[in-house]
Parts: C-alpha cells; sequence; structure tokens
C-alpha cells in the first residue's frame, strides 16, 4: 500500500481490483469485469443525481481500467510489482507496529485503530479500510482479531495525523 493524502491509504491496482497479488489472469479478468460493471457512470448516473457521486465514479471506473491496464499486461505488471514492492521496502517508517499494539476504539459500527505518535496525534485505520483490503476486523471483549479467507499477512504504511511521521502495521492473520 501507498499513501495518499486524502486517506490513510492508497490502494494498489489488485485492491482496486479486489485481487491476490499472486492472481493469475483469468482471476484478475473476471474480477475486472465484475468491477467495470459496478462502477460503469451510465450504471451510476441512472441511479443518482448527485453530481459529487457520479464524480467518484468516475474516479473509480478510471482507476478500474487502469489497474486492468497494468496487471493485464504481464510485461507491466512484472514492472509494477516491482516498483510496488521497492516503494514498500523504501518507505522510511518511525516503527513496525503489530496490529496487536493498535488501540481500538468503537465508532458505532466501524472499529477504528489508534497508535500514538510522539507528536501527540495518532496513526489510526478503521475496519472499513481494513475491509476494503479484504479483511474482517472483528472484536472480543479483550482482543481484536482480523480473517481474510486467503490468510495472507500484509503490511500498510499509515501517516500521522498531524505531523510527517509515519508507522509501517504489519497485519497477520490471527492476531
Amino acid at each position: 500500500m501507498l499513501l495518499d493524502g486524502k486517506r490513510s491509504v492508497l490502494k494498489s491496482h489488485y485492491d482496486i481490483l479486489s485481487v491476490r497479488e499472486d492472481a493469475n489472469y483469468e482471476e484478475i479478468r473476471k474480477s475486472y469485469r465484475s468491477a467495470i460493471i459496478d462502477t460503469h457512470p451510465d450504471k451510476i448516473q441512472a441511479t443518482s443525481k448527485t453530481s459529487d457521486i457520479q464524480h467518484e465514479s468516475r474516479e473509480t471506473f478510471l482507476m478500474v481500467q487502469k489497474a486492468w491496464e497494468i496487471l493485464s499486461d504481464p510485461k507491466s505488471r512484472g514492472i509494477y510489482d516491482r516498483e510496488l514492492r521497492d516503494a514498500r521496502r523504501d518507505t522510511e517508517t518511525a516503527e513496525d507496529v503489530s496490529l496487536e499494539e493498535m488501540m481500538v476504539e468503537e465508532v458505532g459500527e466501524v472499529l477504528e485503530l489508534f497508535y500514538e505518535c510522539r507528536c501527540g496525534d495518532h496513526f489510526s485505520i478503521d475496519s472499513i479500510e481494513l475491509g476494503e483490503m479484504g479483511y474482517s476486523l472483528g472484536r472480543d471483549e479483550s482482543k481484536i482479531f482480523i480473517r481474510r479467507p486467503d490468510s495472507i499477512p500484509a503490511t500498510g504504511v499509515l501517516p500521522c495525523g498531524s505531523c510527517s511521521l509515519k508507522i509501517r502495521l504489519t497485519i497477520t492473520i490471527g492476531s
């Protein structure tokens, strides 16, 4: 995952198409076809009159198109995979944090995970963002848990809400 100024985490092309990074061509194609139908601006325009929703839908549609262009071609996918690995490795972080080290706060139906920054603000990610990444986050009395059908661990870089520091959040299944 890469950073985005508006959100905690920018989706990779794999996240946009909701496929694992080791997905084969057919899995990517199937997910692309489903996503392109779901995000097509004509479909959204017919169901919504709000220009903000239409604009967001158009952006999502273009992101799906771009993800398909890159992931459907073996050469461009190889280059993208190397760049993604390099970006993850080269991103300087203040520290590595596991899911267990995060504080959890329930905000309605959403679980928000926080980790205090040395500046006094927080690094955060919520159950909706994790859900978009394919993880199901839950909580019992004293422990948070995470599920993902493929049980693949992941890392994400989270920015502080105020300063320029970042942390690398490590997500392991069974946390």
